[in-house]
């Protein structure tokens, strides 16, 4: 009967000394491996912060840009998906010219009936640096003019401690998109606008 006993202790000592062992290399693993990238907030700083335009003519190019009201992108490293918003003052655009800007405003965007351009992005593909520059292929929706638009273009990313900077380049087919060309006589504009747009902010996870 004694015997018996001294058997069933070791067996359990045996037990619970494989147990620890265990419990212990997971602990010693978990603190090897590295951490679940986490979500990455992107808050964009209006003041670093816009949107340049060209619009192509026959007899010169006009310049232009716009200002940024708000944004912050919320982004998950893991999976590629992406929420948030970026929104800019449409009533904001200038060109230079008073005359030219009062037609952009009234005939084109009206920005008066739309005051704001959003960009609501969805997921972005490419992997992001945790250090310097990256290359994503962004996706999303573009509200303008009062309607929504499938968007997919390119940002260039820069991380760089708790701070950012990205710009992208793309285009914008805004008569195709509803909206109406300022062409006059001789003078003849593309139907098709390039955006260049350039943010900076900092980061939270």
């Amino acid at each position: 009967m004694r015997t018996l006993h001294w058997k069933l202790m070791k067996t359990t000592l045996r037990s619970i000394t494989i147990l620890a062992s265990v419990i212990g290399l997971t602990q010693w693993l978990g603190a090897q491996l590295p951490s679940a990238p986490q979500e990455l907030v992107l808050q964009l700083d209006p003041a670093r912060s816009g949107a340049d335009i060209i619009l192509a003519g026959n007899l010169h190019t006009v310049d232009g840009s716009f200002l940024l009201k708000r944004g912050a992108i919320y982004f998950d490293p893991a999976t590629g998906k992406a929420t948030g918003e970026i929104v800019f003052d449409a009533t904001s655009g200038k060109t230079g010219n008073s005359a030219r800007d009062n037609k952009m405003h009234k005939d084109v965007i009206q920005s008066q009936r739309y005051p704001e351009i959003v960009f609501h992005p969805d997921r972005a593909d490419g992997s992001l640096s945790t250090s310097g520059d990256s290359t994503l292929q962004v996706h999303g929706m573009l509200a303008i003019h009062g309607a929504e638009h499938e968007v997919t273009f390119p940002v260039q990313v820069n991380l760089f401690g708790n701070n950012w900077t990205a710009k992208a380049a793309f285009q914008i087919p805004y008569v195709k998109w509803g909206m109406k060309n300022p062409s006059v006589l001789f003078l003849r504009v593309a139907d098709t606008v390039q955006v260049q747009f350039h943010a900076a902010g900092n980061t939270a996870q």
